[in-house]
């Protein structure tokens, strides 16, 4: 999944490659191509080095599989999208970013990872960040359908200690039944 560290990451990467001159099978600020442009972004939203671990469409699927993604699309995520010639991709804030369409470099638009000529899609969903949670909160109210607790070890469940007898003591005897709130004890003789 990605989070917001990652995502800021993304956008950080892409407005600092955005101009890149487009190079066949490049892997540097110096060119790369759709695919590079793809796994720059794939790998900062991982958390791997961004150069240097590149796929091309040929082997895209296993290297996104590798890398959490999942198949197909999902508003919000990050998107892929390729066919057996070109790739983009679409930021989760829904950026289009691309390489090589229109004869030009890396930049921030183009089609995207949603072009009709993709035939194939896969996501990296992001995390959602719920709210902090106060640490001195009440805890949230129990599910009245949740099963019950399992009950607590008893002494037999409790390893014994250089030789020793787990045993609880007796419970105590019983003692008077104490009337209902509100009654009168009866009186006794002795």
């Amino acid at each position: 999944m990605i989070d917001a560290i990652a995502t800021t990451a993304i956008l950080t990467l892409v407005n600092q490659v955005s101009g890149t001159p487009y190079r066949t099978g490049g892997d540097s600020p110096s060119g790369t191509d759709c695919s590079g442009l793809a796994s720059w972004v794939a790998n900062a939203a991982t958390g791997r080095p961004i150069y240097g671990d590149r796929f091309h469409t040929g082997n895209e699927e296993q290297a996104l599989l590798a890398r959490g993604f999942q198949y197909g699309t999902q508003p919000g995520a990050l998107n892929i999208g390729w066919n057996s010639g070109h790739t983009a991709v679409t930021l989760p804030d829904g950026t289009p970013v691309s390489s090589g369409e229109g004869g030009g470099g890396v930049r921030i638009g183009g089609g995207g990872a949603f072009q009709p000529q993709f035939t194939r899609h896969m996501y990296l969903p992001v995390a959602q960040d719920g709210p902090a949670q106060d640490p001195m909160a009440p805890p949230p109210p129990a599910d009245p359908f949740a099963p019950p607790p399992p009950p607590l070890p008893g002494p037999a469940d409790i390893p014994a200690v250089d030789g020793a007898v787990n045993e609880l003591p007796p419970p105590p005897p019983p003692g008077p039944e104490l009337p209902p709130p509100g009654q009168e004890l009866p009186p006794t003789t002795i």
